[in-house]
């Protein structure tokens, strides 16, 4: 790579470095990562096809630990969805909720996000999302339709002469916010395939609409006429009120008192006990056989959080509820809801839905130490996800104080004319510690969640006191180790283990990810399982740090043959790791990693990158980006990532409307007028500066680097590469390249300050031995 294209690349990067903060600030949760005002699903929304192109699939039939469907026989099979909204599992008590204590003790149960368009889900949004199958929510009156926290939620229309009123409205609303969302999408399959809905109460006639906003069955809620009403159809939908938090309210919304999906006046305690009352009414009425889903499909007020779902009848007994769709056992989404009723009715579910069916999965007994136990365990769930979503935007600005510290104390003790030896020594070893030390934060971060931090008095205490118990084992085995000594020795220990911390947790499902720092958020919904744009960051960069490391050490000895094979099994392993879709299913990850371990390859070989060649890295990557979205597209349906289901969109639509979105969102973080771009993360233009100008000021120590390690600036030119690709292709990608700097900045200046150490070590020694 020539230096003016490194320049050209470098320019680029500085650009983006002025916003990189507050976009991970706003991302970081996962994962996944959403524009201000949105919300994108790597996992749910970001692969759902146009609603005119999608296809059916055929419903699978009812084994145990299997999806939810109809059972082999003629007969009906009753299933009826009983929706709220605003309750948790911390509202579930023996004696003040008896009917949903019944529903934990002898059903199913896990935490529901709601996450619709906006940040917090209004009970219109719910049941519009629950109609659609996919997220959709009603238009807020900001510009383009985007609502606030702070605007009162639109009221639930009732269902007037067989329409919903305002119809229209909610579609284009659906289609303005590309996520590919097709309102009417439950009411219309079932109808098209012989099978009629019915539908109770106001939100209940929306989400039963068919695609023109007609309800042909619809009744108000009155609990003498369910036996009837519930009765009538294989599925009814049943809207008994959503519990609207008075401490939580958005300004201006008002109190409304009543049966339907608005607010009820009264305490949160008064409301959950109205609501429960009518669960106990409809679990009284419901047919001999029904299967009964109650889930909890909004927020309470401004706060997002976890609410609750839970499930009894003939196909789920007591123990944990599940979906394909989050790869969690106990946590599901609201799209999982729409797919189960479909599968239940025994018709084709429309491809390109953001669920998957809901099944029982844990099964556990029905005592009531079970259910206590289990209830802790749901509450957990919320609990950590509400908690650490709120300390995410701290930590991340306490990371970039840190780190700006770090950079100007390096400044600092660079100067080769600063203070005495001992003293500069002394400066050099504590500037060196504290980067490595740093440089450990980003995995003790995933395993902090090894201690119920949440649980604590003082939740924010005891993470940072988990995090900090993790940094110090970590740091311990980077200094402490036979390696400590040697140049790049801590470097590869910290990116060893950041690599293990965070490649293991992705093959085993996960768990330290969710509701972690730097992790993913469920309350966000972008993504519930594999690698999101913060953990691609750091998974990849230490990927590669690890590989400049090994490889460092090969060329030294002569050896940059079995130099090239270390970065080729480092790197194509974590390559499987990211892009697998039984692991971390990342679409994006790949086609950044692999041309930076080709660049590191050829020039570890003394190969020159010419364009053609240069040209043959992107196809291949291409192509293979493109195999592994057609093998995942041959897995049942089910059983697909988002990468199956894209590749699927080429050909069905519904891509363009992806990549445009993703290309929207990337535009409004990066030209977003936020007060925080004025922290500008300083690691990006400090690797892009001693990158082309190796021998500047304060970059003659890294310039000594490269010459003891020989792979270090091919190295750090092809994690340059990375990073670029990666917020290049990437929905909310200026998170990916902060986040690389959180770890690859601070071991980068551990290797410099170590050679500086050296050379004032050397130094004290010749003149000590002239002066004797």
């Amino acid at each position: 790579m020539t230096r003016r294209a490194l320049l050209r690349l470098a320019g680029l990067l500085a650009i983006l470095s002025a916003v990189v903060l507050p976009a991970t600030v706003r991302t970081a949760a996962a994962t996944s990562s959403t524009a201000p005002g949105t919300s994108a699903s790597a996992s749910t929304a970001s692969t759902s096809a146009s609603a005119s192109a999608r296809t059916p699939s055929t419903a699978t039939s009812v084994v145990e630990g299997a999806p939810l469907a109809a059972p082999a026989t003629d007969g009906p099979n009753p299933v009826i969805l009983v929706g709220t909204g605003g309750l948790t599992w911390s509202d579930v008590d023996a004696k003040a909720t008896p009917a949903l204590w019944s529903l934990l003790r002898d059903g199913s149960t896990a935490a529901l996000s709601v996450r619709s368009v906006f940040t917090n889900t209004c009970p219109i949004d719910g049941w519009l999302s629950l109609s659609a199958g996919d997220r959709a929510a009603a238009a807020g009156t900001g510009k383009g339709g985007n609502r606030t926290t702070t605007d009162p939620c639109p009221p639930v229309p009732t269902v007037d002469s067989g329409v919903v009123p305002g119809w229209d409205h909610y579609v284009k609303a659906a289609d303005a916010k590309r996520f590919g969302s097709h309102l009417g999408t439950l009411g219309e399959t079932l109808a098209s395939n012989g099978q009629c809905v019915q539908a109770v109460g106001p939100g209940a006639g929306v989400g039963a609409a068919y695609s023109s906003g007609a309800v042909p069955r619809y009744a108000a809620y009155d609990a003498s006429q369910l036996t009837g009403e519930l009765s009538r159809c294989r599925v009814t939908l049943v809207d008994v009120g959503s519990l609207r938090d008075p401490a939580d309210l958005p300004p201006g919304e008002p109190q409304v008192a009543g049966a339907g999906s608005g607010s009820s006046a009264g305490s949160r305690a008064d409301q959950a006990a109205v609501i429960d009352k009518r669960i106990s009414e409809v679990l009284k009425a419901a047919p001999s056989g029904s299967d009964v889903v109650v889930a909890s499909l909004s927020d309470a007020g401004s706060s997002e959080r976890l609410r609750l779902v839970a499930a009894k009848g003939p196909h789920f007994g007591s123990g944990t509820l599940d979906s394909k769709s989050t790869k969690q056992p106990g946590l599901v989404q609201a799209a999982d809801l729409t797919v189960t009723l479909l599968h239940a009715a025994a018709v084709p579910v429309p491809s390109g839905l953001g669920g998957s069916p809901l099944y029982r999965g844990e099964a556990d007994d029905n005592s009531e130490s079970a259910a206590r136990d289990r209830l802790r365990g749901l509450i957990d769930f919320d609990e950590a996800s509400h908690e650490v979503h709120a300390l995410v935007p701290p930590f991340f600005n306490g990371v970039v104080y840190t780190q700006i510290a770090i950079y100007l104390f390096a400044a600092i003790v660079w100067r080769r004319d600063f203070g005495s030896t001992d003293l500069r020594l002394r400066l050099l070893r504590i500037v060196r510690r504290v980067a490595v030390v740093a440089a450990t934060v980003p995995a003790a971060t995933f395993l902090a969640n090894l201690v119920p931090w949440w649980r604590f008095p003082v939740p924010m205490l005891a993470i940072v006191g988990s995090v900090g118990l993790f940094v110090a084992v970590l740091s311990a085995i980077a200094f402490l180790g036979p390696w400590g000594g040697r140049l790049t020795g801590p470097l590869a220990a910290v990116s060893l283990a950041t690599l293990l911390v965070l490649g293991i947790d992705i093959i085993l499902g996960g768990r330290l990810q969710i509701s972690s720092l730097m992790g993913l958020q469920p309350v966000v919904g972008g993504r519930f399982y594999g690698m999101g744009n913060v953990t691609f960051a750091l998974f990849a960069t230490s990927a590669i740090l690890l590989c400049i490391a090994a490889s460092g050490c090969y060329v030294k000895r002569g050896q940059p043959r079995r130099a090239a094979l270390a970065v080729l099994v480092i790197g194509l392993a974590a390559v499987v790791v990211d892009g697998s879709p039984a692991w971390g299913a990342d679409g994006g990850g790949p086609p950044a990693l692999l041309p930076a371990l080709a660049y590191l390859v050829l020039a570890i070989l003394g190969i020159r990158v010419t364009w053609r060649r240069g040209a043959i890295i992107a196809g291949v990557t291409v192509g293979l980006f493109l195999l592994v979205g057609f093998l995942d597209s041959l897995r049942p349906t089910d059983d697909q990532s988002h990468l199956g289901r894209f590749f699927e969109s080429l050909f069905t639509g519904g891509a363009w409307d992806i990549v445009v979105r993703k290309l929207e969102q990337n535009i409004t973080i990066l030209f977003g007028n936020y007060r925080l771009a004025l922290l500008v993360p300083i690691a990006l233009v400090f690797v892009i500066y001693i990158l082309a100008r190796p021998t500047s000021w304060g970059s003659r120590a890294l310039e000594r680097s490269y010459e003891a390690c020989p792979t270090l600036r091919p190295g750090l030119i092809a994690l340059l590469v990375m990073l670029t690709i990666g917020f290049a292709i990437n929905d909310s990608g200026v998170a990916i390249p902060a986040n690389g700097a959180i770890i690859a900045v601070p071991l980068i200046i551990a290797v410099s300050v170590r050679v500086l150490e050296d050379e004032a070590r050397a130094g004290a020694t010749t003149r000590a031995k002239r002066r004797g």
